[in-house]
C-alpha cells in the first residue's frame, strides 16, 4: 500500500484517503510575472508524477494547482513594462503552459487564478476576525494574530520563540507581534484594489491558497504539496488561516519536494547560475530534462549540471536504443500486467513514497532483457515508462533528434552514406566502409549494425 512521507508527522505514513477511492490534492503553483525556472520545473514534474501514480493506482483524483496572478512582484513588473497586470499575467501563463507541455506535464483538473476568488478570501478573513484571530491594524491592513492560534509552527517544527529569534527584518510597527502576517493589504497609490468591508485593498499571498483550496476541495482534503521553500511561512500560515476559520483539520498529508542546486550551489540570480526552463530546453531535449528530474527522489536535493544532464541523456538513450531492437516506431500502449514480477517491483518502489530512482531501475533491467533478446519485455518497458511520462516517442525520433546540430548532413544524405557503406561492405571494401563510418561519426552520427540492418542516432 502507498506510503507518503508527511512533512507534518516527519515520517512515512500509510496513505488513507478521507473518502475511500477518491483523492483531493492541492499544489502551490506559479506566480506569473516571469519565465518559469528550474525550481518550477521540478515542482511541475514531481507532482505530475504523483498525480499519474495516484490515477494509475485506481484513485479518482481531483488535482488543483493554483496560479498567483496578483502580488507585489507582478505589480512592479507590470509598471516596469508599462502594461496592465492582465496583459503581463496572461502572457506568462501561456509561457508556463508551453513549458509544462514540453516537459510532458499534464494539465491539472483545476487551475484557479487568485483574482477569481476574492469573495472567498474576504469571507474567510471575516470569519477569522469574528473568531478573534484577525485584527485591523492602524495602517488599514488586516493581520492574522499568530499567537492566538494554538499549534502554530508544528509544520516547520519550530516554536514561536524560535521563530521570533529568526526574525531578520524590521518589523511593521502596525503589527501586534512580529510574526503576524497580512491577510488584506489596504490600497496603496497606483496599485490595483478591490472593495471590501475592510476598505479597498488586495489580498495577502497566504490567504489566496486557503481560499482557493477550500473552495475547490473542501475545508479538509488529502494532500497539499509544493516546494520545500514554501513549508515556512506559506504553508504554516495556510494551516493557521484554514483551521482558524473552519475549526477542523486542514490537510492530512503535506508533501514538499527538495531544492534545486546548480553545480552544488544554491540557484540564485545573484550568483549567475539561474536558469529558466526555456534556457535549459535550448540545450537539452525536454524528455531528458524530465528524466533527469525523476532520476532523483523528489525529497532529495537536485543538482543541475551539464555533466548530470549529459548523463541523463545517455541513460535515456539506452532505454530508447533497447526499444529500437523492436523497430523504429513507437510500441502501442498496452495494459500493464501488475502480476508480472518486474511490474510488482516497480509498484513497490512507487508505493514507497514515490521512489522514482528505484522505479527507473526496473526500466533499465527490462531494457537489458530486451537487449538480450527478450523482446516480449518491450511492451512492459514502454507501459511502465509511460506511467512516469517517459518513452512516449518512437525510438527513431528520439535517437535521431537534433539533426540541425549534427553537422551539415541532412537525413537524406545520412541514408545515402549508410547505403554506400553497405555496398562497400558487400564488395568487401572494408576500408571504404570504415571511412564512411568515420565521416558520419565526425558529423555527430553513430551507426549501429543489428539484425534489422544499420540504424543511426545522433551522438
Amino acid at each position: 500500500m502507498l506510503q507518503i512521507y508527511n512533512t507534518l508527522t516527519r515520517c512515512k505514513d500509510l496513505f488513507k484517503p478521507i473518502e475511500p477511492g477518491r483523492v483531493r490534492m492541492y499544489v502551490c503553483g506559479m506566480t506569473v510575472y516571469d519565465y518559469c525556472h528550474l525550481g518550477h520545473a521540478r515542482v511541475m514534474v514531481v507532482f505530475d508524477m504523483v498525480q499519474r501514480w495516484l490515477r494509475t493506482s485506481g484513485y479518482a483524483l481531483t488535482y488543483v494547482r493554483n496560479i498567483t496572478d496578483i502580488d507585489d512582484k507582478i505589480i512592479r513588473r507590470a509598471v516596469e513594462n508599462n502594461e496592465t497586470i492582465g496583459e503581463l499575467t496572461n502572457r506568462f501563463i501561456q509561457y508556463m503552459n508551453e513549458d509544462a507541455a514540453a516537459l510532458g506535464v499534464q494539465r491539472p483538473d483545476c487551475e484557479p487564478r487568485a483574482t477569481d476568488y476574492l469573495p472567498q478570501m474576504l469571507s474567510m478573513i471575516g470569519i477569522l476576525e469574528r473568531n478573534g484571530l484577525a485584527y485591523r491594524a492602524a495602517g488599514g491592513d488586516v493581520n492574522f494574530a499568530v499567537r492566538r492560534f494554538a499549534g502554530y509552527g508544528r509544520l516547520s517544527g519550530k516554536s514561536l520563540e524560535d521563530l521570533r529569534a529568526g526574525e531578520r527584518v524590521e518589523v511593521d510597527s502596525s503589527k501586534q507581534d512580529p510574526l503576524d502576517f497580512v491577510l488584506w493589504k489596504h490600497a496603496r497609490a497606483n496599485e490595483p484594489a478591490w472593495p471590501s468591508e475592510f476598505g479597498p485593498g488586495r489580498p495577502g499571498w497566504h490567504i489566496e491558497c486557503s481560499a482557493m483550496s477550500g473552495s475547490l476541495l473542501g475545508p479538509h482534503f488529502d494532500i497539499h504539496g509544493g516546494g520545500a521553500d514554501l513549508q515556512f511561512p506559506h504553508h504554516e500560515n495556510e494551516i493557521a488561516q484554514s483551521e482558524g476559520a473552519n475549526g477542523q483539520t486542514f490537510v492530512n498529508y503535506w508533501m514538499h519536494n527538495g531544492f534545486v542546486r546548480v553545480d552544488e550551489q544554491k540557484m540564485s540570480k545573484s550568483l549567475g547560475n539561474f536558469f529558466t526552463i526555456r534556457e535549459v530546453l535550448r540545450r537539452y531535449d525536454a524528455e531528458v530534462v524530465r528524466f533527469f528530474i525523476l532520476r532523483a527522489h523528489y525529497r532529495s536535493p537536485l543538482n543541475y549540471s551539464d555533466q548530470h544532464l549529459d548523463d541523463a541523456s545517455q541513460a535515456l538513450t539506452r532505454l530508447y536504443t533497447a526499444l529500437r531492437t523492436c523497430g523504429d516506431t513507437a510500441l502501442p500502449a498496452a495494459a500493464i500486467d501488475w502480476n508480472d514480477p518486474a511490474a510488482q517491483t516497480f509498484k513497490a518502489a512507487m508505493d514507497d513514497d514515490f521512489n522514482t530512482p528505484e522505479a527507473l531501475a526496473v526500466l533499465f533491467d527490462l531494457a537489458s532483457r530486451v537487449n538480450r533478446g527478450e523482446t516480449a519485455c518491450a511492451p512492459l518497458l514502454v507501459g511502465l515508462g509511460r506511467v512516469l511520462g517517459l518513452l512516449n516517442r518512437d525510438p527513431a525520433s528520439f535517437l535521431q533528434r537534433g539533426l540541425s546540430a549534427a553537422g551539415a548532413l541532412d537525413e537524406a544524405e545520412i541514408d545515402r552514406l549508410i547505403a554506400a557503406r553497405a555496398e562497400a561492405k558487400r564488395a568487401r571494401d572494408f576500408k571504404a566502409a570504415d571511412r564512411i563510418r568515420d565521416q558520419l561519426k565526425d558529423a555527430g552520427i553513430m551507426l549501429e549494425d543489428s539484425a534489422l540492418g544499420t540504424v543511426w542516432r545522433k551522438a
